[in-house]
């Protein structure tokens, strides 16, 4: 019961310790974990809940703004109207709207409070000029392999070689995924070329490395649906097959923790020859 002990362990430090600065850091903890993860019980919710508002400290429920610059202009957020208690506010803007010199973003937090945020950039861009996106602890790398049998079993032969690949070949999808942290409902969507087709078509739950997960393959994806990810290194593997001859993007991998959909990833677009 890992929420129950970590509230009751703040109540402790609380009571005999007095020592603040060390009752936020586990309070942090708390909050950090439900970032990514579901409290499945009432019980564990009520007794964080209690915890995180045990003697105010970084968690009372002051409400000061932060300064935030953008490009050199100060966001006057009363006018942005935030929402009552929670503070929470957004602003847009527009292609035409956007500079070069709001690429510089500055956050200063006036209080104690801690403060939650994000900003996006949202553009439009061919797949196959797509690179592999690092920007979180949850990252995604892909490659396509050539699988060839011979009198020692399966090799496998990375198409980043320059190897041909021809109508009928067999090619082993490879997806790598490393996280820094446990994440609950996590979602991969896995591309694939237009030029090829999967071996397996049915839906099913899978077991493999050590992590299970619910796969569905579809016309232009494979997708994996994780109810636990635990923190670690994990591969996914699955077999199609070139059946049409043509030059095909292979689309891009993603990768998204759900119950906190600001980390995510995806890996880089590229191009496939079929002859």
């Amino acid at each position: 019961l890992p929420i129950e002990t970590q509230a009751l362990m703040i109540e402790v430090f609380s009571e005999l310790t007095q020592d603040e600065d060390s009752v936020d850091e586990m309070k942090m903890w708390l909050l950090l974990n439900k970032q990514t993860n579901n409290w499945k019980t009432t019980k564990a919710t009520s007794s964080a809940i209690y915890a995180l508002l045990l003697q105010g400290g970084a968690m009372n429920l002051e409400t000061v703004y932060p300064d935030i610059t953008l490009g050199g202009k100060k966001l006057d957020i009363p006018s942005l109207k935030p929402e009552p208690g929670t503070g929470y506010f957004k602003t847009t803007y527009s292609g035409k709207e956007i500079s070069k010199e709001m690429q510089e973003v500055k956050v200063r937090n006036n209080s104690r409070v801690v403060n939650w945020g994000g900003a996006y950039y949202q553009y439009f861009e061919q797949l196959d000029k797509i690179g592999t996106f690092k920007g979180t602890p949850l990252t995604i790398d892909k490659s396509y392999n050539i699988v060839r049998k011979g009198d020692r079993g399966e090799t496998l032969i990375p198409l980043s070689s320059g190897q041909v690949v021809k109508v009928g070949d067999l090619i082993r999808v490879r997806t790598i995924i490393r996280v820094d942290r446990p994440m609950e409902y996590v979602h991969l969507k896995d591309m694939r070329p237009a030029g090829t087709e999967p071996i397996s078509n049915i839906s099913g739950y899978r077991f493999k490395n050590g992590l299970g997960y619910y796969e569905s393959p579809k016309d232009i994806a494979n997708n994996f649906f994780i109810d636990y990810l635990p923190k670690g290194t994990y591969v996914f593997e699955y077999d199609i097959r070139a059946s049409l001859r043509g030059n095909f993007s292979t689309g891009i991998s993603t990768i998204q923790c759900m119950y906190a959909p600001e980390f995510s990833s995806h890996s880089k677009g590229e191009r496939m020859e079929i002859r």
